[in-house]
């Protein structure tokens, strides 16, 4: 990376424009920084003009010599949505006359499908013995991420006054800090009553994080993942339990037994439908084998 790319004005003043005035992450801004110095790189590499005058031929150029340079098709697909939005902003600022930027794709993405649990499974991994306070944390922990479906990040966030008592319902602060409110079940329920009971031997006085460590402040998702983890191993479980894994399950035996896509769409979070679509293949491979063992022209001949 050279230092000129690095110090590029168009590129700082955008990032500026990302932190202070759209205000990502720091994370974020930084993944934009990488993909962007990356096409500055090349840009100087090949005595290119990065910004002005740019056109569609020169953006699919650069595409195409990051994915024979091994660029994965997901990762060129943020590098182009990188440059997307940053011509984007430069065409609201007036500084060029279209996005060539837009229009051009990355070679397409096989999805590949989540690994989810099936209801046995669940069933058996949320029977935690153990009367403490962290084994009644733990199960309160693993029993509302299968009944409500939430993102590790979105968990660990929760503060106390995040559940309503009299509605059974769970304010859930989402990606792009967007809130949704998800119905909490029965068993997650009496889950959680039964760690609000035991917490304040743990937290720490003024602490408002619903789920904390031994040491009194807010479990961390590390933390959170290694716990589910132990508790996957004690439970004897056959794969590597993640908190993920509880999301994708819950969204599977939802449809398996619904076909109301856009609920599930709602309780999941997803700003876009098509990701929360890639479940409705898990639940037509659930179908496909039910067929498969039970219609008398499917089944296999046994072997004599």
């Amino acid at each position: 990376m050279s230092n000129a790319s690095a110090d590029n004005p168009e590129l700082l003043q955008f990032l500026d424009y990302l932190r202070f005035e759209r205000r990502l992450s720091l994370r974020t801004v930084e993944a934009y920084r990488r993909d962007l110095v990356n096409y500055l790189d090349f840009c100087q590499e090949h005595s290119l003009d990065p910004w002005h005058k740019v056109r569609q031929q020169q953006i699919r150029q650069y595409a195409a010599a990051r994915h024979r340079a091994g660029l994965s098709g997901k990762t060129l697909q943020r590098h182009l949505s990188s440059l997307r939005g940053f011509f984007n902003h430069q065409l609201r600022e007036g500084r060029v006359d279209t996005n060539p930027a837009e229009g051009v794709r990355a070679p397409k993405v096989k999805r590949k499908l989540p690994t989810t649990l099936d209801v046995d499974q669940v069933a058996h991994l949320l029977e935690i013995p153990g009367d403490d306070p962290l084994d009644v944390r733990d199960r309160a922990i693993m029993e509302l991420f299968y009944s409500s479906g939430l993102r590790l990040s979105e968990l660990a966030a929760l503060d106390v006054h995040a559940l309503h008592n009299n509605d059974g319902l769970l304010d859930v602060l989402g990606k792009g800090s967007k809130m949704r409110r998800v119905p909490v079940g029965r068993m997650a329920r009496k889950a959680v009553d039964a760690w609000l009971k035991v917490r304040g031997q743990l937290a720490t006085n003024g602490e408002t994080a619903l789920f904390v460590s031994q040491r009194g402040g807010r479990l961390s998702p590390r933390s959170i993942e290694a716990r589910i983890r132990q508790r996957a191993l004690q439970q004897g479980m056959p794969r590597s339990v993640h908190p993920h894994m509880l999301r994708h399950s819950f969204a599977s035996h939802m449809l398996e037994s619904s076909t109301d896509l856009r609920a599930v769409q709602e309780l999941l979070g997803h700003a876009d439908i098509s990701t929360t679509q890639i479940y409705t293949h898990l639940d037509f491979q659930h179908l496909a084998k039910v067929y498969d063992q039970a219609h008398p022209r499917a089944r296999r001949k046994k072997q004599p």
